[in-house]
């Protein structure tokens, strides 16, 4: 997806939470902590932090502050491109060549699992620990691996519900209320509903909070695939049935981050599924036709909030590192209060520390903060699982043809059943 100037760092994935099994090793560790999990965990001396494109200029000033404090441990950026398959690979190739210079690595939630069941990042636990209690609990759920903290939670996003509120004054809290108010759409001559569409990540996140919102799971209790039944059904069909009955406009099936929130912003659609870095940019550029009309909720669920994509990043430490100790009290300053300000104002990135979205100053400067927080309690936990790329391909293809109405919806859940099974299965 694109990265706008204001855009949370987010590879917008699915929303699984899937617990399958590990798939072979790189030569590392497991949650048993032994092999280069157990090296250097009294290390101290300077360590690299590794990240995608700083585009808002957020680490530089961070890790400026840091070096200033610690002089004999200072903290050296790597920066890495603002692709997020780009990043994915750059890490990858480094710790299977065990690179101790990639000391502590910003990761995407989706990328967690596939990493500790590889053996690449250091347990957070025993000498390693950290508090996470003051943490949003998706976000820590998100950074753990079948029990056992890998990451810190640093950053993290949740989807929003925009509205047009000189048009809605109230903003539905149901699925069905929304499409009830899509003859004020007809009646504006504008389109009533778009998402991401497109056949892409967006669509994985878009599919996946439709079969949740709508009192379904893509996974049972016990982890294993849950997609034929009538609540999952039901979820994919609210999403066909929109675009077979014109609700969700025909473009909108080509629709990514970027081309939905102009149209929205062009005054083409009067409801808008999107991230939290659409209200700095709907506030701000001169083009937006509803800066001064926007509104802002919680996504439409069955009886109330659906359930959001959990998007955001974490810091992990690899496990081939030798300064640990100075490595683990980097990750305890991204997540101090401080820090955590500085990233919602300085960089939109939304806090993962529950208090601050209640913090009257923050919310100030940032309104959305009261909103977010819902999307983001109400979340499903990110992908779980080291088969994500074969797990969302089949979300993605069969949520795609069922939407264009190429397979039913029954059908396009059967088949994306069975190919998440072949994936859980290592086929």
């Amino acid at each position: 997806m694109k990265t706008p100037k204001f855009l949370l760092p987010v590879a917008t994935a699915g929303v699984l939470a899937l617990t399958l099994s590990a798939c072979g090793g790189g030569g590392g560790t497991t949650s048993s902590g032994g092999g280069d999990a157990a090296q250097g965990l009294d290390g101290r001396g300077p360590i690299t932090y590794v990240q995608g494109k700083d585009n808002s200029n957020v680490i530089r000033p961070l890790i400026e502050k840091w070096n200033a404090a610690h002089p004999n441990e200072k903290v050296t950026f790597k920066e890495q491109t603002d692709n997020a398959d780009q990043q994915h690979d750059d890490l990858v190739q480094h710790f299977q060549a065990k690179d101790a210079n990639y000391d502590v690595a910003s990761v995407d939630v989706v990328w967690t699992a596939e990493f500790a069941a590889k053996g690449w990042l250091q347990p957070l636990k025993d000498k390693m620990a950290l508090d996470t209690s003051a943490m949003l609990k998706p976000t820590v759920e998100a950074a753990s691996y079948k029990g056992t903290l890998y990451a810190v939670p640093e950053s993290s996003d949740g989807g929003i519900l925009y509205y047009r509120k000189d048009l809605v004054p109230t903003a539905p809290k149901t699925w069905a209320e929304m499409m009830s108010m899509c003859s004020i759409a007809t009646a504006n001559n504008m389109g009533c509903y778009a998402g991401q569409f497109k056949k892409y990540e967006g669509l994985t996140v878009n599919a996946s909070e439709a079969i949740n919102s709508a009192g379904g799971a893509v996974l049972d209790k016990d982890g294993k695939p849950s997609l034929n039944t009538p609540e999952a059904k039901a979820g994919l069909e609210n999403l066909t049935k929109a675009y077979a009955g014109g609700q969700i406009p025909k473009e909108g099936i080509t629709f990514q981050e970027e081309e939905s929130r102009q149209a929205f912003q062009d005054g083409k659609l009067l409801f808008l599924r999107n991230w939290p870095y659409v209200y700095n940019l709907a506030t701000t550029e001169g083009s937006s036709k509803v800066k001064d009309v926007l509104g802002m909720a919680a996504l439409p669920g069955l009886t109330g909030p659906g359930s959001s994509s959990l998007g955001g990043h974490s810091a992990a430490v690899s496990v081939y590192s030798k300064n640990k100790a100075t490595a683990l009290d980097f990750l305890k300053f991204l997540t101090t209060e401080e820090t955590q300000k500085f990233f919602a104002t300085q960089g939109s990135l939304a806090p993962v520390l529950g208090k601050l979205y209640d913090d009257k100053d923050l919310v100030a400067k940032l309104p959305y903060l009261p909103v977010l927080k819902t999307s983001i309690e109400n979340a499903v936990p990110r992908p779980v699982t080291p088969f994500y790329p074969a797990v969302t391909k089949a979300i993605q293809e069969n949520a795609y043809s069922a939407i264009k109405g190429e397979k039913t919806a029954e059908t396009a859940l059967s088949d994306m059943q069975k190919s998440i099974e072949s994936a859980s299965a290592g086929q």
